[in-house]
C-alpha cells in the first residue's frame, strides 16, 4: 500500500459538506418513523420503536465510524445489524400503515437511517486509506481468505475422507478467486509489473527493428596480375643439362613437389574459424554456459550474441529465441527479453 497523504483543505471542505446531507437524511429517516408510528400506536409506542430502530442503528453506526477513524476492521456482527434494525423498523411501519400506498411509504423512511450510517461509513474508510496508507477492512478479508484457502488445501491432500477431499479441493479452487480480491496495494504492483514489461517489448520491439546488422568487411585479396612473355629459347646443350641436374635431384631429395602444390603454397589462402561460445564464454569473464542450466544475467548475453551471430547476417530476437531454445538453455521471456535488450545497447554503443 502507499503511504499515507495528509488531506489537503478542499478535500476536507468537501468530505465535511459531504457527511451533512448523510446526517440530515439518518435524522429524517428516524423523524418519518416517529411520526408515522406515532398515528398508529402514540407517541410512546413511536419513540420505543424509533429508538429500538432508527437509534440502535445510530449506535452501530458511531461504533463503525470509531473502529473505522482507529484503522481497525469492524465485526460482522456490526454490519449486519446496520441492515436488520432498520429493515425489523421497517416491518414494523409497514404493520401500522391502513393502505397498501402508506404501507410502501412507511416501510421505506427507516432506511434513510441505515444508508447514511452506511455512507458515513464508507466515507470515512476511505479517508483512512488516504491518510493512514492502509484499508484494514480489505486486509481483514483478505487475511480470512488466506486462511480458509490453506486450510481447504491441506485438507484436500491430506483428509482420510475421500469425499472431503472433493470438498475441500473445489472450495479451495472457488477461494482462489477471492484472493486480491478489494486489496489496492496488491492492484498497484500487478500494474507496475505490467508497465515493467510491457517497456521491455516494447523497448526490445523497436531494438529488433531498427537496429543495424553489424558485419565484418571483407576484403577480397587478390595476387597481382603481370603479364607473362614466352620464355626465350634454350640451346639445346642447356636443356640436356637442366634435364640432369632434376633427375639428379629428384635421385636425392626425399620429397619432391608437385605443381599443385606449389601453386597452394605460393597462393594465399584462408579459413574463417567460427567463434565458440567457449571463447565468447571467456571474453566475457565468465563460466561457459550449459544447456538445462539456470544461466546468470551476463550467460544469458552471452548465449544470445553467440547464437545471434553464427549466420550471416545476424538473427533477429525471434530467430534467436527459436535458436536458444532448440539448443536446450533455458531462461524466462522477461530475462531473454531484458537481455536482448542489453546485447542491443551494447551493440549501439559499440564503435
Amino acid at each position: 500500500m502507499s503511504a499515507g497523504r495528509a488531506l489537503t483543505r478542499p478535500q476536507r471542505i468537501v468530505l465535511t459538506t459531504a457527511f451533512v446531507p448523510m446526517l440530515a437524511t439518518g435524522t429524517a429517516g428516524g423523524v418519518g418513523t416517529f411520526s408515522n408510528i406515532k398515528g398508529a400506536y402514540g407517541s410512546g409506542t413511536a419513540l420505543g420503536a424509533v429508538a429500538a430502530g432508527e437509534g440502535a442503528t445510530t449506535v452501530l453506526a458511531l461504533v463503525l465510524l470509531g473502529l473505522t477513524m482507529l484503522g481497525q476492521a469492524s465485526p460482522p456482527l456490526v454490519r449486519a445489524g446496520l441492515w436488520l434494525l432498520p429493515a425489523a423498523a421497517s416491518v414494523m411501519a409497514a404493520m401500522a400503515a391502513d393502505g397498501p400506498g402508506r404501507t410502501v411509504i412507511y416501510a421505506v423512511t427507516p432506511m434513510g437511517m441505515c444508508v447514511s450510517a452506511e455512507g458515513m461509513a464508507f466515507l470515512a474508510r476511505r479517508i483512512v486509506v488516504h491518510t493512514d496508507g492502509r484499508d484494514a477492512e480489505a486486509e481483514h478479508r483478505a487475511a480470512a481468505v488466506v486462511r480458509s484457502l490453506a486450510y481447504h488445501r491441506a485438507r484436500a491432500a491430506n483428509h482420510p475422507d475421500e469425499k472431503i477431499r472433493a470438498r475441500s479441493e473445489r472450495t479451495s479452487w472457488r477461494l482462489a478467486r477471492k484472493v486480491g480480491t478489494g486489496d489496492a496495494s496488491l492492484g498497484t504492483r500487478l500494474l507496475d509489473v505490467q508497465r515493467e514489461r510491457v517497456t521491455t517489448g516494447a523497448d526490445v520491439a523497436l531494438a529488433d527493428m531498427f537496429a543495424v546488422a553489424v558485419t565484418p568487411e571483407r576484403h577480397a585479396v587478390t595476387a597481382p596480375v603481370t603479364p607473362t612473355l614466352p620464355p626465350a629459347p634454350e640451346p639445346a646443350s642447356a636443356v640436356v643439362e637442366a634435364e640432369a641436374v632434376t633427375v639428379s635431384r629428384d635421385r636425392e631429395d626425399t620429397q619432391v613437389s608437385t605443381p599443385t602444390q606449389e601453386a597452394e603454397t605460393d597462393g594465399v589462402t584462408g579459413a574463417v574459424t567460427p567463434v565458440t561460445l567457449d571463447e565468447v564464454a571467456a571474453v566475457a569473464g565468465v563460466p561457459t554456459p550449459l544447456p538445462a542450466e539456470p544461466l546468470t544475467d551476463v550467460q544469458l548475453v552471452v548465449v544470445l550474441r553467440h547464437l545471434r551471430y553464427s549466420d550471416d547476417p545476424p538473427l533477429s530476437y525471434r530467430q534467436a529465441v527459436t535458436a536458444f531454445r532448440d539448443a536446450g538453455f533455458v531462461g524466462g521471456e522477461q530475462r531473454i527479453r531484458t537481455a536482448w535488450g542489453a546485447l542491443m545497447s551494447q551493440e549501439e554503443s559499440a564503435p
